[in-house]
């Protein structure tokens, strides 16, 4: 096994993509510390996949019940969180993500008083649990004079969530709908500033390591200043290892990776599993013997659905339906042992159980085959 391949099984243990799996999908995301979630069937799967036993509509009920919500946090895009964690990571992340839109704000024309008048509309629109969607929301903008045509209002409604205004409510059907984040997570824990700042580097060093710097500089949306302060606060905590030149962060006391003579594992990860987009250095997913084509991808990059084993990227896959049936059809990158064909078909097998509806496996030509 190469040093990175080392690297990526670790990440593995970590992430409890193997070993033992959790038995809720709320303490995946509190070991986690948060679920990128833009890809709202996808980050289900993510989480799915790290729960033994765990089902499609088990994740629906908790999302609809609250126990784990989605907002934009860390970088600008949407995770998931615990209602526990929603406020201190919000207090710590918000600002310096709110700070970054103010170029997109002035090419909107929207500055602090149009945003103060949407979140107060949005207040008495939201209040006595009254959840609405998001044409709702823009109906409501309309009605107190705010234009929220075009970007306008997905922006009023990330900087109303960065301000702790909105968060998730529960599905409607196949629309999202927002609450009160006041109402929803009434019991947000708090967290002076360099308490928090040590808890999240803590949490991602432990679930995601062996992890470097940089990587939670990008997880994170922190500063590298931020992050030197979070390992000084943690590093008892922490173990450090320098491996091909690189240092490397994790849980000492972390299960090893799989021992040469175990089968190999296989993954159909989703759009933006943490596994892949958790690390600004991924050169540890890549196997050295097998060349990524990026046209073999959904959208050119291995952030979208791909096919792991043993924790490296060996293809890209996606989920087909029609006439009642449903298939996972799958392009390699390279031909597989009889051994990753079967770890392949597992995967398959818990994507059934967790849709909890037979999948098909098809391997599909790849691009520029004969």
């Amino acid at each position: 096994m190469t040093a990175m391949a080392g690297i990526a099984a670790r990440r593995l243990r970590a992430q409890r993509l193997t070993g033992e799996p959790f038995t809720s999908a709320v303490d995946a995301v509190r070991w986690l510390g948060a679920v990128q979630a833009q890809d709202h069937i996808g980050a289900r799967w993510a989480l799915g996949m790290r729960v033994g036993g765990a089902t499609e509509d088990d994740l629906d009920r908790l999302f609809d019940d609250g126990a784990i919500l989605r907002t934009h946090v860390l970088r600008p895009t949407w995770h998931f969180v615990l209602p526990e964690d929603i406020g201190w990571l919000l207090r710590l992340t918000g600002p310096r993500v709110r700070a970054g839109l103010a170029g997109r704000w002035r090419r909107l024309e929207i500055d602090e008083q149009a945003v103060g008048r949407a979140g107060a509309a949005f207040v008495a629109a939201l209040g006595g649990g009254r959840h609405r969607t998001r044409r709702e929301l823009g109906e409501v903008l309309s009605r107190v004079g705010i234009s929220p045509e075009g970007q306008r209002l997905p922006h009023f409604l990330l900087t109303a969530e960065l301000d702790g205004i909105i968060v998730s409510g529960p599905r409607r059907g196949k629309e999202h709908t927002y609450a009160l984040m006041a109402e929803r997570a009434p019991a947000a824990v708090g967290m002076e500033r360099g308490e928090a700042i040590a808890e999240l580097a803590l949490r991602y060093f432990r679930s995601h390591g062996p992890a470097q710097v940089q990587d939670f500089v990008w997880w994170s949306g922190l500063t590298v200043a931020d992050t030197r302060r979070a390992i000084a606060l943690v590093r008892p905590a922490l173990e450090r290892q320098v491996v091909e030149g690189k240092e490397y962060w994790f849980d000492p006391g972390a299960a090893p990776g799989p021992r040469k003579t175990e089968a190999p594992a296989a993954h159909l990860l989703p759009n933006f599993d943490e596994y892949t987009v958790a690390y600004r250095d991924r050169s540890a997913i890549l196997h050295q013997d097998v060349p990524v084509d990026p046209t073999l991808f959904a959208f050119g990059s291995i952030l979208s659905n791909v096919l792991t084993i043993g924790g490296q990227v060996r293809g890209g896959w996606r989920r087909r339906v029609g006439r009642g049936a449903m298939t996972a059809e799958i392009r390699l990158l390279a031909p597989l042992t009889a051994a990753e064909t079967a770890a392949v078909a597992a995967a398959v097998q818990r994507l059934g159980a967790y849709l909890q509806h037979p999948v098909d496996t098809a391997f599909a030509p790849s691009p520029g085959s004969a």
